[in-house]
């Protein structure tokens, strides 16, 4: 089986976040426009927080913010930069995978800061959780951001506590129990597009062990599938304990219910799962601590963040 084994030792926690914290907004994938960039500035300033834009930002080179050489200065520049007290990826789209062999981590072992981001750098989320590294799957700055989202960040990145169950939103589909049971397990996963590539490769997903979380966007049936059955025949899915699905939006033009799909798959493996949960590119994208326990509990079809995903300084 490729890639590398997960840290057995206890994990690390960053330091919580606090009124004055400067963080670092990175563009690690693909480009933006200047309005995103004020709403990303805004968004931290609304949290109390001090934003330090990255030059790759307002940069453009085809479907990247930027050529790769810049785009990891930034990233690197922003990790290693003792006056950083975190690194929040401006968007998504494509890009942050092209860059990660060469990005150094080694401050994030000595001492760890927040990264929070989600849909491509999920590539970022599975190499902190290979060395033991707590990261934050959350909304991007410019993003989506309804009060219960901004709740739910809060909850995860200013308090030294466990976030407890991931709250529910009037109006959202509500989550469904596709196997039972009841799981406590670290939590890893993110986008199931970029989990797929990563087989094969040095950063191939290990999640023995593991509650995995997946979400995915306008993709149809037949590719969710696809890329659920690489995952399996790779070896990545050896040893999961539990399966929490985030909402997964199909594509506009497939006839094929998405949910069967998924249920097969957890059917399949076999332990405890639960879908529609609210995390992935909907407006209301809860903030989950990917490496910390958590508890699925496939009779009640909830989960709970158990420990608590950041240290005070």
């Amino acid at each position: 089986m490729s890639g590398p084994a997960l840290d057995r030792k206890a994990h690390s926690l960053p330091r919580a976040l606090a009124p004055g914290a400067r963080v670092a907004l990175v563009a690690t994938a693909g480009p933006l426009d200047e309005a995103r960039i004020e709403r990303s500035i805004a968004r931290c300033r609304t949290l109390g927080l001090e934003p330090v834009l990255l030059p790759a930002a307002r940069q453009r080179h085809g479907y990247l913010a930027g050529r790769d050489e810049l785009r990891l200065a930034d990233l690197q520049a922003a990790f290693d930069d003792p006056d950083v007290d975190a690194v929040w990826g401006l968007r998504g789209g494509y890009g942050s995978g092209r860059i990660l062999e060469a990005l150094d981590l080694e401050r994030q072992r000595r001492d760890p800061i927040p990264f929070i981001g989600f849909s491509d750098n999920t590539n970022l989320h599975v190499r902190h959780a290979a060395m033991g590294l707590v990261s934050f799957h959350g909304p991007h700055p410019g993003g989506d951001f309804p009060p219960e989202t901004e709740r739910s960040l809060r909850r995860v990145l200013f308090d030294a506590e466990p976030a407890g169950r991931l709250p529910r939103r009037a109006g959202d589909p509500a989550p469904l129990t596709l196997v039972g049971g009841v799981v406590e397990a670290p939590l890893v996963g993110g986008n199931l597009s970029i989990l797929a590539s990563l087989c094969g490769t040095d950063d191939a997903p290990r999640l023995d062990g593991r509650i995995l979380f997946l979400e995915e966007l306008n993709e149809p049936a037949y590719r969710v599938d696809r890329m659920l059955v690489q995952l399996r025949r790779s070896g990545a899915l050896h040893g999961v304990v539990g399966l929490a699905l985030g909402r997964f939006l199909p594509a506009a033009d497939d006839d094929h219910p998405l949910i069967d799909c998924l249920a097969e798959f957890a059917e399949r493996l076999g332990v405890p799962a639960v879908a529609e949960l609210p995390v992935g590119h909907v407006e209301h994208n809860c903030t989950l601590p990917v490496g910390c326990r958590a508890l699925l509990d496939g009779q009640g079809s909830e989960l709970s963040i158990t420990e608590a995903a950041v240290r005070t300084a």
